[in-house]
């Protein structure tokens, strides 16, 4: 199994469960959660493929994918409950699925010798889209819109890392560092409250 194929199934398990956490917010049915589940696992990913050209899509070349976002649906319909608090593992976890997803995103970029521009495009494209995709379904604000906080910037900063590294390293290692890049960013904002400026209108002049 190669590192860009463990990398694709470890983003989809990681953005299905948080997909299946958003839906137990929003207090789904099973067929809900499945849904949330397997579309933020693969959307990134769909989107990515498309515009790449890349055929077949990745999980309908191999089904497998949507099997693991099915499963992790379940588990969690029935687990969800256990967790004290389902925002703070979502938001975690979400953080451990971008940096997974960028790396995956950049490496098939990478593996099909587009540019650098292209594969921090699909770097971020892929890190972003699926949890994007979730919270406009469930109606909930999306994790990449929150104000000031570090989501697109590290999904950005992860996949231009990975490119600049290959000029120094072998592909797989310069996929590590940018997931690496991506997490600490992304963890950072999280945890110690790094940000960006946001922008803030003048007051009318009197």
């Amino acid at each position: 199994m190669t590192l860009l194929t463990v990398l694709d199934y470890a983003s989809v398990l990681i953005f299905a469960v948080t997909g299946a956490l958003v839906a137990s917010r929003a207090q789904l049915d099973l067929v809900g959660f499945a849904f949330v589940a397997c579309l933020t696992a693969v959307g990134g990913g769909t989107i990515r493929d498309l515009l790449l050209d890349r055929n077949p899509i990745f999980w309908i070349a191999n089904p497998t994918y949507l099997a693991v976002g099915a499963g992790a649906a379940l588990v969690i319909f029935f687990t969800a409950h256990l967790l004290e608090s389902r925002m703070r593992a979502l938001i975690w976890l979400d953080s451990f699925a971008l940096a997974i997803a960028v790396a995956a995103g950049a490496g098939v970029a990478l593996s099909l010798d587009q540019s650098g521009v292209i594969v921090i495009l699909m770097g971020m494209i892929t890190g972003c889209m699926g949890g994007l995709m979730r919270d406009v379904v469930v109606g909930e604000v999306p994790l990449v819109l929150k104000q000031g906080e570090l989501y697109v910037t590290a999904a950005f900063a992860g996949a231009a890392v990975t490119v600049a590294a290959t000029y120094v390293t072998e592909a797989a290692t310069a996929l590590l560092v940018g997931a690496a890049v991506t997490w600490t960013l992304r963890a950072g904002s999280l945890h110690f409250g790094w940000h960006l400026p946001v922008y803030k209108s003048m007051p009318p002049k009197s």
